[in-house]
């Protein structure tokens, strides 16, 4: 008979009373990151894209004289490449594209092969009866730093859920319906979404939920500790508080 290993994720005791739990995988920390830097470089390149024509309509054509909605200036300082440059920024979108989309199928796959998707993103029965006092939390700015912070409660699950199974897909799908080199099957896409103008307000719309997400989750991140999150994206481990999350009587 063989002794079980060890094992190395177990919770780590802290001199001031905290407990290190073990939250990121090696994948998910290595494709965040890889996100973060593609992301970026996304939003960029996009913003030189939108500005060589700043105005978004609905339907098959561009109604110049009638825009959904139409952009004010858009700053060099936004753009990659700096300055006006489409052919360029068009260049640094689709490479860049691609690699988001490399990265995503493997988060994706990784979600389905270690099962994380069932059991850390998918909401529970508790979770969706306790949506009411989530809600109230995240109004409040008052987060779990004890035992309940080693899950995600439910409306960290549905937004991540909602971003990965709908904003990127939908990103996905308008993008490659706009491409030259996915004409032959961007036609049947197109009449999917109405045309060539409410596929790109489509995927001007995903990317703004997008940005809208990431100065959410940056500011909380901030909010609930910038050095603790921070470690746990960058090593796996996460140190919560004993207990000291109670209710006021």
């Amino acid at each position: 008979m063989t002794a079980s290993r060890p094992d190395k994720h177990r919770d780590r005791p802290l001199p001031d009373g905290r407990t290190l739990v073990w939250r990121h995988p090696w994948w998910v920390r290595a494709t965040h990151w890889l996100n973060v830097s593609v992301v970026v470089i996304l939003l960029m390149s996009g913003a030189n894209i939108l500005a060589a024509h700043p105005h978004l309509y609905w339907g098959l054509k561009s109604t110049f004289a009638d825009p959904w909605v139409s952009f004010a200036t858009i700053p060099d300082w936004v753009m990659l490449p700096r300055g006006r440059n489409l052919a360029e920024a068009r260049h640094w979108h689709l490479f860049f594209a691609w690699i988001f989309v490399l990265n995503g199928l493997a988060y994706l796959a990784f979600l389905l092969i270690t099962r994380r998707l069932t059991r850390r993103l998918w909401p529970t029965g508790a979770d969706v009866r306790d949506i009411g006092h989530s809600v109230v939390e995240h109004v409040q700015l008052r987060f779990p730093k004890d035992d309940r912070a080693r899950v995600y409660n439910v409306l960290q699950k549905l937004t991540y859920l909602l971003m990965v199974l709908v904003v990127l897909p939908m990103m996905l799908v308008t993008g490659l319906s706009m491409s030259p080199g996915f004409n032959p099957i961007g036609g049947v896409l197109l009449d999917l979404m109405g045309g060539r103008q409410s596929a790109r307000t489509l995927h001007f719309l995903s990317a703004s939920a997008i940005v809208v997400f990431i100065v959410i989750h940056v500011g909380l991140v901030v909010w609930t500790g910038l050095f603790n999150n921070m470690r746990a994206m960058i090593t796996g481990w996460f140190a919560i508080e004993p207990g000291r999350d109670k209710e006021p009587e």
